[in-house]
């Protein structure tokens, strides 16, 4: 009986930590998705500027269409 005890507790050991390796996995996953969201709108936000400039340059360049 001890020995299925001792068995069970260590079990229930390697159990919570591994539940704590995965939640401060998860944290450092949420964090680099964070952080590459961030980087994706800066992105998004400086070829919506390149696409405009361009858009302007073409314009004013006669006999160009859009």
């Amino acid at each position: 009986m001890e020995s299925q005890l001792n068995s069970l507790d260590i079990k229930l050991r390697q159990m919570l930590e591994l539940c704590q390796s995965l939640r401060a996995e998860n944290q450092k996953l949420r964090q680099q998705l964070a952080v590459a969201n961030d980087h994706n709108k800066q992105l998004s936000e400086r070829v919506i500027y390149a696409r405009t400039r361009m858009e302007s340059l073409l314009s004013k360049i006669p006999g160009a269409e859009l």
